[in-house]
């Protein structure tokens, strides 16, 4: 009996020492900081997709016709 007390406390103190550990807490950190820099990221590139599809690309053809415009 006195070994099963014994080896039950040794496993209770593994386990305490296991969730007090901080050694795999590196990897959680970079996964978040690859999460948010992908995130933001899609978020630049939509925002560039709009702004060269509405305000920029109809300005770019509509000069470049106008420089070709040679009957005026």
């Amino acid at each position: 009996m006195k070994k099963l007390i014994t080896r039950i406390t040794i496993k209770a103190l593994q386990a305490k020492e296991i969730l007090r550990s901080t050694r795999g807490e590196n990897f959680v950190d970079s996964g978040v900081k690859i999460l948010i820099a992908v995130v933001i990221g899609a978020l630049l590139l939509g925002g560039l997709y709009a702004l060269f599809g509405d305000t920029i690309l109809p300005t770019l053809t509509e000069k470049v016709e106008d420089m070709f415009n040679f009957a005026g």
